[in-house]
């Protein structure tokens, strides 16, 4: 871990979410959660071709431009104004690694391609269950683990919202 799931919540997913409109409580646990099960919140940051703390894949990151950026502009200026000036030109996929908002946007738009409705912010099995059906669905990914790694930080803490927190 890099660092904590709160400076991670509060620093990077919640004012990420904000920015581009689409903040809830569950976003952003089912965010925590996915840097969580993906690489350990940065403890792992390059996994073979998947790259950065949610493990996006090049081919992925370019899917999310080529097929749901491409039909939402407003939302595509706001995601490229995230990526840094002249490191998304030289080294797009880069972006995933060293820039944690533009990762998070693109993660959230892998999400949000789906159209699908959220799980409950508390509902921790629910957001597992959206978490590999619309992220990381593999022979290698499991539900149950996003479920397990979520609550062996600590995370699964109500807070006065209701919501799940670090």
């Amino acid at each position: 871990m890099i660092f904590s799931s709160g400076d991670l919540r509060h620093l990077v997913v919640r004012d990420t979410l904000k920015y581009l409109g689409e903040w809830s409580q569950a976003a952003e646990n089912l965010m925590v959660g996915t840097a969580i099960q993906e690489s350990g919140l940065g403890f792992c940051l390059k996994e073979g071709r998947r790259l950065g703390i949610y493990h996006i894949s090049p081919s992925a990151h370019r899917a999310v431009w080529d097929h749901h950026l491409v039909h939402h502009p407003e939302l595509a200026s706001l995601v490229r104004g995230l990526a840094g000036q002249h490191a998304f030109i030289d080294d797009p996929h880069g972006e995933l690694l060293t820039n944690l908002k533009y990762a998070t946007a693109i993660a959230w738009c892998i999400y949000r391609k789906a159209q699908c409705a959220l799980p409950e912010a508390t509902d921790l099995e629910g957001l597992g269950a959206f978490w590999h059906k619309h992220f990381h669905a593999g022979a290698t990914s499991r539900a149950c683990d996003f479920v397990r790694n979520y609550r062996d930080l600590g995370l699964e803490r109500k807070t006065a919202s209701g919501g799940l927190a670090a």
